[in-house]
C-alpha cells in the first residue's frame, strides 16, 4: 500500500498512505497526485472524509474508466492479452463502485473455455439463442476448473451451448452482481446439474421408472458412496442411452453460498459454510447398464422382497387407516391406547422397512457393476482416491478380463 502512490498539496509532500482514500481496486496503480484542495498536515482519517479528497477520488476513478476504454477500443487484441491481469481489480471495482461499474460494462471481458473473450453484451447476444430457457432467461454456464469438469463441458458443447472459464478469485461473488443486475440472466456452472435441466427448454421428460424401484435403487447405489466426502442423495433422470449411466452434481446454490462463505463472505455466509457437502447422485436410466442391475436385482431378491412387501402391506394399511381416523382429532383429544397402538404400528412399519433396506444395501455391496457404475461417476468427479481407487483399478482389470 505504501510508497505507489503520493499525495501532494502544491507539490509539498502530504502522505503516501492513501488506504480509504484512493479506492482499494486501484491501489495497484503507481504516481503522484498533487492538488491545491488537500489539506496539509492533518491525519489520514481526516483525509478520507474530506470532500475535496473523495472528489479527487472520483476523478480518479473516472480517469482510469476512461483510459481503460480507450484502450479497449484503439486496440482490443493488446487489451485481450492484459485481460487475465487486470480482470480480479476491474470486477473488485465493479462490485465496489457503482459508478465505476457503468463505465467498466463497455470494456468487461467473459473469457469462455475456447479462451475467447466478449463483452458482456457481446456474450448476451452470442448464446440467446441456444441457452434461454423456457422461463425466456438467458443461462449462462461456467466452469471454475476446466481440467476438473471437463466432461461437463464436452457434455454440454455437444449441445450447442458455450462455456465460460470463470476461475478467478472473486467470480462467485462477480456473478452474483451481474445476476443481480440482469434478472434476465442466471449463471450456473456446468457440473451443478444435468444439461437438461440447466437450461431447460421444456416440460422436462420425467423418468419412467416406478417409484418402488427408485425407493429399492436408492437403497442399493446410497451405501457404495463414501460417507468422508459428505452426503449423497440418489435421484433419477431420463437422459438417452448415450449419456453416462451415472453422473455426480452439486446444486448451485448451496455450492455457491459455500464459495462464498470460503471467500469470507461474512455474516450469514458462515452458517453454510459449516454444512457437511452435499451432492446428487444422479441415475440415467435409460442406461442399459442401469438397466442391467435393476433387472439383477429383480431376480436376485425379487421373491425376497415380495415377502417383505407382503408382510409391510397390512402393518401400513392398518396404520394408515388409524391415522386417517385421527386426523381430525388434536393430540390431546386421542385415547392413550390409540396412541399406544399408532405407535406400535409406527415401530413395526419402521421395523420392516428398515430390514427391506438392509437386504437392498447388503446386495448393493456385493453387486460388481453397481459398484462399478458408481465408482465411475465418483472418478470423474476426482473423488475417487486411496483404497478405494485402488479397489477400482483392481476390479476394472477382473472385469476386462
Amino acid at each position: 500500500m505504501k510508497n505507489k502512490i503520493q499525495l501532494y498539496c502544491n507539490q509539498v509532500y502530504v502522505t503516501d498512505s492513501v488506504e480509504g482514500i484512493v479506492p482499494d481496486f486501484l491501489t495497484l496503480l503507481h504516481g503522484v497526485l498533487d492538488s491545491p484542495d488537500i489539506p496539509l498536515n492533518v491525519s489520514r482519517s481526516y483525509l478520507q472524509s474530506d470532500s475535496n479528497v473523495k472528489k479527487i477520488s472520483s476523478h480518479i476513478t473516472k480517469k482510469v474508466a476512461d483510459r481503460l476504454e480507450e484502450i479497449f477500443k484503439k486496440d482490443r487484441p493488446e487489451f485481450e492479452k492484459k485481460w487475465d491481469n487486470l480482470k480480479l481489480f476491474i470486477n473488485y471495482g465493479m462490485i465496489t463502485d457503482e459508478k465505476f461499474a457503468e463505465r467498466a460494462e463497455k470494456f468487461s471481458l467473459l473469457k469462455n473455455t475456447d479462451n475467447k473473450y466478449f463483452t458482456l453484451d457481446e456474450y448476451h447476444k452470442l448464446v440467446k439463442g441456444e441457452q434461454t430457457n423456457k422461463d425466456k432467461k438467458i443461462v449462462c454456464l461456467y466452469a471454475t476448473d476446466v481440467q476438473a469438469q471437463y466432461s461437463f463441458i464436452e457434455t454440454a458443447k455437444s449441445k450447442g451451448y458455450d462455456v465460460l472459464n470463470l476461475d478467478g478469485q472473486l467470480d462467485v461473488h462477480y456473478i452474483n452482481y451481474l445476476e443481480g443486475k440482469n434478472s434476465d440472466v442466471r449463471y450456473a456452472r456446468v457440473d451443478s446439474d444435468v444439461i437438461d435441466r440447466l437450461i431447460q427448454k421444456d416440460d422436462h421428460l420425467q423418468t419412467t421408472l416406478p417409484q418402488v424401484d427408485q425407493d429399492d435403487m436408492r437403497s442399493v447405489f446410497e451405501p457404495l458412496t463414501p460417507s468422508s466426502a459428505g452426503y449423497f442423495y440418489v435421484n433419477y433422470e431420463s437422459m438417452g442411452e448415450l449419456a453416462q449411466p451415472m453422473v455426480i452434481t452439486q446444486a448451485e446454490f448451496m455450492r455457491r453460498m459455500k464459495d462464498m462463505s470460503a471467500l469470507g463472505g461474512g455474516g450469514g455466509m458462515n452458517f453454510y459454510g459449516s454444512m457437511p457437502e452435499s451432492y446428487n447422485l444422479v441415475v440415467n436410466t435409460d442406461h442399459p447398464l442401469v438397466k442391467k442391475v435393476i433387472s439383477e436385482k429383480d431376480s436376485n431378491l425379487g421373491d425376497k422382497l415380495k415377502s417383505i412387501d407382503a408382510e409391510l402391506k397390512p402393518v401400513s394399511d392398518e396404520l394408515n387407516a388409524l391415522k386417517e381416523q385421527l386426523k381430525d382429532k388434536k393430540e390431546e383429544e386421542i385415547e392413550q391406547a390409540q396412541k399406544d397402538k399408532r405407535s406400535e404400528l409406527e415401530d413395526k412399519e419402521d421395523e420392516i422397512r428398515n430390514n427391506k433396506k438392509n437386504v437392498l444395501s447388503e446386495y448393493g455391496k456385493t453387486n460388481q457393476l453397481a459398484r462399478q457404475l458408481v465408482d465411475l461417476a465418483l472418478l470423474a468427479n476426482n473423488m475417487l482416491k486411496g483404497e478405494e481407487l485402488n479397489k477400482f483399478i483392481r476390479r476394472s482389470v477382473e472385469i476386462i478380463k
